[in-house]
């Protein structure tokens, strides 16, 4: 079975991240006029450094990235890393934001575990998403506990136990997990842009579930949303149907 068969028998409608950036190019190029070089990109993906092996190569045509994410894919950046990058956009350009938290999918079909490189065994992916899904399982999290040497994995935790329930319940915890996920930092990064300005006209949010493969094949995604947002009226388009069908 080919490898993306095997992943799209979890997520359905994923496509290899590197054929995502040559469309959103394409497309940013076609309807709006926009080079590579006028858009601002920032994403807010997780630290684990497997995401910076398989980070596609035509993504480094525009400026930056403006790292925002930190353990999973939170925005932890806050406001101030929103409106630091949101200053370094060209005027005539757009701002664009990838989020999302990511999973790993072995070639075995495994969700959350991945071989990483130089490795023989594979491991877990995203490794904090898994600890925190652990503790969850074990009911071992403290509501309310956030610590400043763990503060990261600990809002993590603090993001499962709310969905606690809902995670446990699910066939796979694992996703289900992801998709909690999925949907904190989506909001949270919605927050963000709402108390953001933006020194151009478009700002452009694309979320999606990443997902690591192991490591001589590249990464996937599972895509969630492609908003356009036009800031001298507030119109936002809705371009993942168009971004799919490219």
């Amino acid at each position: 079975m080919h490898y993306l068969d095997t992943i799209r028998e979890t997520y359905h409608n994923a496509i290899p991240s590197s054929e995502i950036v040559d469309r959103l190019i394409s497309l940013l190029d076609h309807d709006f006029g926009l080079k590579p070089d006028q858009v601002m990109a920032a994403d807010t993906i997780c630290s684990d450094d497997l995401n910076l092996i398989e980070y596609p190569k035509r993504a480094y045509e525009m400026l930056g990235p403006f790292k925002m994410g930190g353990l999973d894919g939170f925005p932890f950046t806050g406001i101030t890393g929103m409106g630091a990058f949101a200053h370094h956009v060209p005027m005539d350009g757009a701002v664009f934001v990838f989020h999302g938290p990511h999973i790993g999918i072995s070639r075995a079909g495994v969700p959350g575990e991945v071989l990483r490189p130089g490795q023989t065994d594979p491991s877990s992916c995203c490794g904090a998403a898994i600890a925190a899904l652990g503790k969850l399982q074990r009911g071992e999290i403290e509501p309310g506990h956030i610590t400043e040497l763990d503060y990261q994995q600990n809002c993590i935790e603090q993001i499962f136990l709310a969905q606690g329930s809902r995670i446990l319940a699910a066939a796979n915890p694992v996703v289900e997990a992801t998709e909690v996920m999925y949907e904190a930092i989506e909001s949270r990064i919605d927050l963000l842009a709402s108390r953001t300005h933006y020194a151009c006209r478009y700002v452009i949010l694309m979320g999606a579930i990443l997902i690591n493969a192991d490591h001589d094949a590249g990464s996937f995604a599972c895509m969630r949303r492609l908003d356009i947002v036009d800031s001298t009226n507030c119109q936002r388009a809705d371009l993942l149907a168009k971004l799919m069908a490219a």
